[in-house]
């Protein structure tokens, strides 16, 4: 066999083995994804029973109690009227958080910039947000750059900011993100695998005035 022929068999072969690789690497960033809406899923369904359903149950007794001393305690009626009144109120206010941590109807008004700010507020922590461009951008792009700075946001203080950019570049949309380092990278992870299949990319590294920094970059529908 001639060395051109081996050579040929060698390059056949380290390109069976360069396709083997990305074949795994795609079936591992697969599972990443499914593990990742199971947890989001559970997460939901704490949410719910922890904090909405418990709420409703209180007020359940509120009306039973209330129902029993309506003809005898009118003063115990009027106390229990008002803490449900403050139940409802809560349960409302628990309902639409959860309904934005699913997914925020701003979204599809593509206020990304009113969104992240929203966000912010909401995580009661330092932060910055610079969205240059005032145009709209398809859901599934919007929800990954949310749920980037949430991830971040989950991470702040009051001490250091956290902070985001976001620009428009040629034909894809570019974000960084800037916060804290604590806590673990599971979701950073995530994340990446989420970007790599809208056809994007997410890079994870220590940010120069400490913590960690997000650049990512999504391909924009025209």
């Amino acid at each position: 066999m001639t060395d051109n022929s081996w050579q040929s068999m060698e390059t056949g072969q380290q390109e069976l083995d360069r396709l083997r690789i990305e074949i795994e690497e795609l079936r591992a960033a697969q599972e990443r994804l499914v593990l990742a809406a199971d947890a989001d899923r559970r997460r939901i369904e704490r949410d719910l029973h922890g904090g909405l359903q418990q709420r409703l149950v209180a007020l359940a007794t509120s009306l039973q109690l209330a129902r029993l001393a309506t003809d005898s305690d009118p003063a115990t009626v009027t106390a229990l009227l008002d803490e449900m009144t403050r139940d409802v109120r809560r349960a409302l206010d628990e309902a639409a958080l959860l309904a934005q941590g699913i997914y925020p109807s701003a979204l599809e008004l593509g206020g990304l910039a009113a969104l992240l700010r929203a966000a912010a507020v909401n995580a009661d922590v330092l932060a910055r947000v610079d969205v240059s461009d005032g145009s709209s951008h398809a859901p599934e792009v919007a929800m990954t750059v949310y749920l980037c700075w949430l991830a971040l946001l989950a991470r702040g203080n009051s001490e250091r900011p956290v902070t985001i950019t976001v620009r428009e570049d040629d034909d894809a949309l570019t974000f960084e993100i800037a916060g804290e380092a604590s806590g673990s990278n599971a979701d950073l992870d995530r994340l990446q695998d989420r970007l790599a299949a809208l056809g994007g990319g997410l890079t994870i590294e220590p940010d120069p005035g400490g913590g960690v920094r997000l650049s990512g970059s999504l391909p924009l529908r025209r």
